[in-house]
C-alpha cells in the first residue's frame, strides 16, 4: 500500500506515520519540518498512491485560533489544491481531516447538553463554525464533492490528546501544572465549559479503521462524554496526590461551551478503548 501523508510531523501525523509504518505500508511523509511543503506537492507531483490522508495545517491551541485569523488563507489553499491533486492523480481512497470546529456554534452554548451529530451541518445552509479555522474546516468538507472518483473519508476529531501534544492545547497543559504541582492551577474560562476527550491512539485507530471498512462520509471522532474543565483539573490534581486552589481566568480565550459528540456513527466500526482516566494515568506517567 503506496501513502500520502500531509503534515506528518504533527501531533496526529507522527502517530498515524508510527501506525502506518507498523502495518508495513510504503508511507511518503510531507511536512514543513522537513523542508517539503504539501502545497507544492498538490501543485506539481504527480505521483501516484494508493491512499492519501491529509493533515497538514495551520493548528495551534485555543490562543492560536483566536489569534490567527489569516491562517484559514493557508488552510483553504492547502485543501482546495489536495482536492485538484486527488482528481488529477485519480487517487482511489483519501481521508479529509476536518473538526469539531465546523459545527455551528449556536449548538454549542449555555445550557443543556446538546450532543453534536453528523448531520448538524448542513452544507446547503451551515450555521456559523467556530472562528475563522473552523470555517475552513467546513469550506474544506464542501471541496471534497469535487475530489471525483476518489472514495473520500471525512473525520470530524474532537478534544484529541495524548502524552506528547504540545502543550498549547489544554490537556498537556493541565498534565504539565499537575506534575509541577501548581498552586493556584490555572483555568482558562469559567471551568464550566465541557469537551470531549478521545486519546490519540484511538483516533489513529479509529482513522484506520475507517478505511479499512471504506467508510465514507463525514464520521465524529469523540467518545461522547463530556468533562468539564473543572472536573478534568480534579482528575489530574487528584491522580498527583494534592488539592491547589482553581483559579479561573475568564478572560482568557476558551472557545464554546459544550463541544461533545454523539459518537454512534464511529460506534458502527470503532469503539475507542482508552477512558480518560487511562490517559491521564499515561500523561503523568511518561
Amino acid at each position: 500500500m503506496r501513502v500520502l501523508l500531509t503534515g506528518h510531523r504533527g501531533f496526529v501525523g507522527r502517530h498515524l506515520h508510527a501506525a502506518l509504518d507498523g502495518r508495513g505500508w510504503q508511507v511518503t511523509g510531507v511536512d514543513l519540518a522537513d523542508g517539503r511543503d504539501a502545497l507544492d506537492l498538490f501543485r506539481f507531483d504527480s505521483a501516484p498512491y494508493d491512499l492519501a490522508i491529509h493533515c497538514a495545517a495551520i493548528v495551534g491551541g485555543r490562543a492560536s485560533i483566536d489569534g490567527s485569523p489569516l491562517g484559514v488563507a493557508t488552510n483553504l489553499a492547502l485543501d482546495a489544491w489536495y482536492m485538484r491533486w486527488l482528481a488529477r492523480t485519480d487517487t482511489p481512497r483519501a481521508v479529509y481531516f476536518s473538526s469539531s470546529a465546523a459545527y455551528p456554534v449556536a449548538l454549542q452554548q449555555p445550557g443543556p447538553l446538546r450532543r453534536l451529530v453528523e448531520t448538524d451541518i448542513d452544507h446547503e445552509q451551515p450555521g456559523r463554525p467556530d472562528s475563522t479555522y473552523g470555517l475552513a474546516k467546513l469550506t474544506g468538507e464542501q471541496l471534497c464533492q469535487y475530489a471525483e472518483g476518489t472514495r473520500m473519508t471525512v473525520l470530524r476529531p474532537f478534544s484529541g490528546y495524548g502524552s506528547d501534544q504540545d502543550d498549547a492545547y489544554p490537556f498537556p497543559a493541565f498534565i504539565r501544572r499537575a506534575k509541577e504541582r501548581q498552586d493556584p492551577f490555572e483555568i482558562w474560562g469559567d471551568g464550566g465549559s465541557t469537551r470531549d476527550w478521545i486519546h490519540i491512539d484511538d483516533l489513529v485507530n479509529a482513522t484506520l479503521a475507517a478505511v479499512d471498512q471504506d467508510v465514507t462520509g463525514p464520521v465524529n471522532l469523540g467518545t461522547g462524554r463530556a468533562t468539564t474543565f473543572d472536573e478534568l483539573a480534579h482528575m489530574v490534581t487528584d491522580a498527583t496526590g494534592y488539592r491547589p486552589a482553581f483559579k479561573h481566568l475568564p478572560a482568557a480565550p476558551h472557545g464554546v461551551h459544550h463541544r461533545v459528540s454523539d459518537p454512534a456513527k464511529l460506534r458502527g466500526f470503532y469503539t475507542p478503548e482508552i477512558s480518560l482516566e487511562e490517559g491521564i494515568w499515561r500523561a503523568l506517567r511518561d
